[in-house]
């Protein structure tokens, strides 16, 4: 076997090795109640904002601490701590994924995906 067909091996091995590997720590979709079930792995949730209860953003006590509250695709409730700015046009958002980990009664979201209303209406033809 020649050198080179030794390493193009070896590389394909590592490369088979690294995609299994991330694979096994990949994040999924699911709920509040499956996230709570496994702590330590990273789960997607996908949500909106509970409107009815407040917001906690006060970027002069913690610029990095915003709290609410989010209600799941199952109709589960929990409140969410990420620990970062409170994103632009956040109440305007129809949907809402966080990503991160239930810690306790709460869920701690490492990143917030917000799914913000569309500003073209489909159909819609502007006039002019």
């Amino acid at each position: 076997m020649k050198k080179t067909h030794i390493i193009l091996i070896a590389l394909i091995s590592v490369a088979i090795g690294a995609i299994f590997s991330t694979y096994g720590d990949a994040s999924t979709y699911e709920n509040f109640k499956k996230a709570a079930e496994n702590p330590d792995k990273e789960y997607h949730i996908v949500g909106v904002l509970n409107k009815n209860k407040p917001r906690e953003y006060n970027p002069q006590v913690d610029a990095n601490l915003f709290t609410f509250y989010m209600i799941d695709e199952a109709g589960e409730e929990k409140k969410v701590v990420y620990r970062a700015p409170e994103p632009a046009d956040f109440e305007r958002s129809e949907k809402i994924v966080i990503i991160g980990n239930i810690n306790g009664e709460v869920f701690e979201a490492d990143k917030i995906l917000l799914k913000c209303p569309s500003k073209y209406n489909e159909g819609e033809i502007p006039k002019g």
